[in-house]
């Protein structure tokens, strides 16, 4: 048996953690999941997003911009209103977020207990 020293050490792939230090942060995936059917006015999407606030939600489409995942929009007025959408590579999110949630519909079917018979 190897010793203790010489055990190669198991790291998480960079990729991984690049997509959980955004998506790990909380609303992060409910506002990609309301983008993906399209653009959406702050207001809109404030409301498809209950719970989150202007602030955190201004934050987190700041974030998601900056990563290059959503794009704002300024819709001309009277009365001037801002949308967001998703890039090429934030629609490219689709098939993994609808993945996420069938796997949620399978093993947290009760709003996050995994039933016991998936726990072996």
């Amino acid at each position: 048996m190897a010793e203790r020293g010489e055990r190669t050490c198991r790291q998480v792939d960079t990729g991984m953690a690049r997509v959980f230090e955004l998506f790990g942060k909380r609303w992060t995936g409910l506002i990609v999941s309301v983008l993906l059917d399209g653009p959406v006015h702050f207001a809109e999407l404030r409301r498809a997003v209950p719970g989150i606030s202007e602030r955190m939600l201004s934050d987190r489409l700041t974030e998601l911009s900056a990563a290059g995942l959503v794009v704002r929009e300024v819709d001309g007025g009277p009365p001037l209103r801002v949308s967001y959408r998703l890039t090429e590579a934030g629609r490219a999110l689709d098939s993994a977020l609808k993945e996420l949630g069938q796997w949620a519909e399978t093993y947290f079917p009760d709003g996050g207990q995994c039933p016991e018979r998936f726990r072996k």
